[in-house]
């Protein structure tokens, strides 16, 4: 089997990080694993194995002719039978397919706001899908959605996975606050990561706690959410409270230097994140959206609190910090579902006997 992951950056993102993950796991299973970036490299570029190989198209345009021209002498170079097509990276597996046929597209479906799949654009999929062989989805929302908005026969839901990122050990990410009384959030900064049900939480916490402090791994894109939320930050006089960061690539060694791991938000997918918590043995509180519930087990392996429930999540925190024995309770039973279910043995498994039954027909 040769496969390529096709993602447009390798900024840290859910569905950029999937696309690592993917072309990681499968250099140690199949005879050619590529992960190739399209418009814009980032921080996740150091987590490519060395077993994988890697391509940067430096795509300019939406319809950069140079780009899939690159593409394509790649794709014939290295023999390759399939495309992975991670989120909006489609068009241009699209493109290529035009002029080399014989190429099998898999669209991978991340789309973050599955809450409110109603809204979602779907004209330009209709007119794709008839190029692609099969769709994977993050959730079981949006394997439903590809089946009855796109009429898409071969759909899969596999749940995202996580990996030990490479230099494990290596700390270089610092975080402020008194050690030993850290909760981290390992989300960008979009409006759906709900960061001011956080605030609001850490307000609370502030009054009851002061000792415990908020710390924010996610892309900061400059943008008026991000302006927002400094703004409510410092209104709220949280600032030696709550610490932004932006993107980290030692997220293994942020995790060591923290006791609790937190979601706030209105929509998911199955949250990388949340994997990465339970890889790493931390406890969590998070909203129950999206996939979580297949994940997390309600006062079982961590706590799940309604979206936008303030009061409920600063209370479900509170027995958290307040009881040491829970926290390791937690930490432990979400570590052993991760590894059993959401490890990358487990999905590409299934993701291998997929293919082989219902694309190359091995």
């Amino acid at each position: 089997m040769r496969v390529v992951q096709l993602i447009d950056s390798l900024e840290a993102g859910g569905a950029e990080r999937m696309a690592v993950n993917y072309a990681n796991a499968l250099a140690d299973e199949i005879a050619f694993s590529a992960l190739v970036t399209t418009r814009k490299e980032g921080i996740l570029k150091k987590q490519i194995s060395n077993k994988t190989n890697y391509l940067f198209l430096n795509k300019k345009s939406k319809v950069d002719i140079k780009a899939v021209f690159k593409l394509r002498k790649y794709l014939l170079k290295n023999k390759v039978q399939i495309i992975q097509a991670h989120s909006s990276s489609f068009f241009l597996a699209v493109l290529v397919k035009l002029s080399l046929p014989r190429v099998k597209i898999i669209w991978h479906d991340h789309y973050g706001n599955s809450e409110f799949l109603e809204k979602r654009p779907k004209a330009f999929l209709l007119l794709a899908k008839y190029f692609f062989s099969g769709i994977i989805a993050v959730n079981e929302k949006l394997k439903t959605w590809s089946h009855e908005q796109l009429h898409f026969k071969n759909v899969i839901y596999l749940p995202n996975f996580a990996l030990i990122e490479k230099g494990v050990g290596y700390q270089q990410t610092i975080l402020a606050g008194q050690v030993g009384k850290r909760i981290v959030c390992l989300a960008n900064l979009r409006p759906q990561k709900n960061h001011f049900l956080l605030t609001a939480v850490a307000s609370m916490l502030k009054e009851s706690h002061p000792e415990w402090s908020f710390h924010l791994i996610g892309k900061n894109f400059q943008d008026s959410h991000a302006h927002r939320l400094k703004e409510n930050i410092k209104q709220q006089q949280l600032e030696n409270h709550v610490f932004l960061y932006d993107s980290c690539s030692d997220i293994a060694g942020v995790l060591e230097q923290v006791q609790i791991g937190i979601l706030t938000s209105d929509s998911e997918g199955l949250p990388v994140a949340l994997l990465e918590y339970g890889l790493h043995k931390k406890a969590v509180v998070l909203t129950d959206v999206g996939q979580v519930a297949a994940v997390i087990e309600n006062n079982n392996n961590g706590f799940l609190v309604p979206s936008n429930d303030v009061m409920l999540f600063y209370n479900r925190l509170v027995e958290l910090i307040e009881n040491e024995t829970l926290q390791e309770t937690f930490a432990k039973q979400l570590h052993e579902k991760v590894m059993k279910h959401f490890s990358s043995k487990a999905v590409i498994g299934k993701y291998q006997h997929w293919i082989r039954t219902t694309i190359t027909n091995e």
